[in-house]
C-alpha cells in the first residue's frame, strides 16, 4: 500500500513537471510586452480676464418681479382662442362678409337713404322759392284797390299768386256781359271755384314725393328687421354645421345681423323727421294760396258791388265807372 502511493505521488509530480510551462507561458509573454509611455499633459496659459467698461458692465440684478398666483382650478382650464383674429369687424367688413339678402337688405337701405337726401334737398328749395312767390303775391294782392289793377302787375309774374289772379280776371272777363243783370253771386261762385281748383292742383303738385318719404319712414324699420332675422339664421345654421358654441362662429352673424337693423333704422329715422317738416311747410303753404285767394275773392266782390252800385245808379255813374 506504502509503495504504491510513493509510485501515485512520483508520477502525480512527473506530469505536474509537464503543465506547468502551458500555464506560465502567457504569464511570461504579457510581462515581456513593453510599456508604452502615457501621453504628456499640455498646459495651457489661462487668457486674461475682459477689462470690464462702463458699457460692458453687467446691469444691476433687478428685484424679480412677482409670480402671478394661479389657483389649481384655473390650472386645469384649457386656454380657448376666440377666433375672432380673423374677422373684420368694422361696417364695411361686416357688410362685405353678410349673406347676399343681407348685402341686398342694406344696399336697398342704403338707396332709400339717398332717395331720402334727394328729396329734402330739392323739396326744401321748391318750397321755400313757392313761399317767397306767394308771399310777394299776397302783398300785392292786398294793397291793390280792384282786380284790374293787381291784374296789371302780376301780369308778367310767376308763381300761384299770379295764376290765381290771372284766373280771377279770366272769369270776370268771361262774365262781363253778366254783370248787373243777375245776381252776383253766381260770378263769385264761379271765381271761388276756379281758385279753389287752382290751390289743390298746387298742394298735389307740391305734395308730390312726400309718399316716398312716408314710406321709407315706416317700412324701413321692418326691412332692416326682414335682413335682422336673415342673419341670425345664418348664424344658427353655422353653430349647427359646426356643433360648437365657439364666439368666431356667433358674433359675425350676429353683428351682419344687426347691421341691416341699423340700416333700417338710419333709412327711416331721417325719413320720418323729414316728412314731419314738410308736412308742416305744405300745410303753411296752402294755407299762404288760401290767403291769396281770399284777397281776390274780395277784390272780386268789391268790383262787383261797384258795377252794380253804378248800373242803379243810371247811365251816367256807369259811364263814369
Amino acid at each position: 500500500m506504502t509503495e504504491f502511493l510513493h509510485r501515485k505521488g512520483r508520477a502525480l509530480a512527473i506530469a505536474a513537471l509537464f503543465l506547468l510551462p502551458a500555464f506560465t507561458a502567457p504569464l511570461l509573454a504579457q510581462d515581456a510586452a513593453p510599456v508604452q509611455p502615457a501621453p504628456e499633459a499640455v498646459v495651457t496659459a489661462p487668457e486674461p480676464a475682459p477689462a470690464i467698461t462702463p458699457e460692458t458692465a453687467p446691469a444691476p440684478a433687478t428685484e424679480a418681479a412677482p409670480t402671478e398666483q394661479v389657483s389649481p382650478a384655473d390650472a386645469e382650464l384649457p386656454m380657448v382662442e376666440t377666433g375672432l383674429a380673423g374677422h373684420d369687424l368694422s361696417p364695411w367688413g361686416m357688410f362685405m362678409a353678410a349673406d347676399y339678402v343681407v348685402k341686398s337688405v342694406m344696399i336697398g337701405l342704403l338707396s332709400a337713404s339717398v332717395v331720402t337726401l334727394i328729396i329734402w334737398v330739392a323739396k326744401s328749395m321748391q318750397l321755400s322759392g313757392a313761399r317767397a312767390m306767394a308771399n310777394k303775391a299776397l302783398r300785392e294782392v292786398v294793397k291793390a284797390d280792384s282786380l284790374e289793377t293787381v291784374a296789371q302787375v302780376m301780369d308778367k309774374r310767376r308763381g300761384l299768386g299770379a295764376a290765381l289772379v290771372k284766373a280771377a280776371a279770366e272769369e270776370m272777363d268771361v262774365s262781363r256781359d253778366l254783370i248787373g243783370r243777375v245776381d252776383p253771386s253766381g260770378i263769385k261762385e264761379r271765381v271761388s271755384s276756379r281758385l279753389s281748383r287752382i290751390e289743390v292742383a298746387a298742394g298735389r303738385r307740391i305734395s308730390q314725393s312726400l309718399g316716398v318719404l312716408a314710406s321709407v319712414g315706416s317700412v324701413g324699420p321692418f326691412v332692416g328687421l326682414f335682413g335682422t332675422v336673415w342673419g341670425i339664421m345664418n348664424a344658427f345654421v353655422g353653430i349647427a354645421e359646426t356643433q360648437t358654441t365657439n364666439l368666431a362662429v356667433v358674433a359675425p352673424g350676429i353683428a351682419e345681423a344687426l347691421l341691416a337693423t341699423a340700416f333700417g333704422l338710419v333709412a327711416a329715422i331721417p325719413a320720418v323727421v323729414i316728412y314731419n317738416a314738410f308736412a308742416r311747410s305744405v300745410t303753411g303753404y296752402r294755407q299762404l294760396l288760401a290767403d291769396v285767394s281770399a284777397g281776390i275773392e274780395r277784390l272780386v266782390s268789391r268790383d262787383l258791388d261797384r258795377k252794380t252800385v253804378a248800373l242803379a245808379a243810371g247811365p251816367t255813374a256807369l259811364a263814369a265807372e
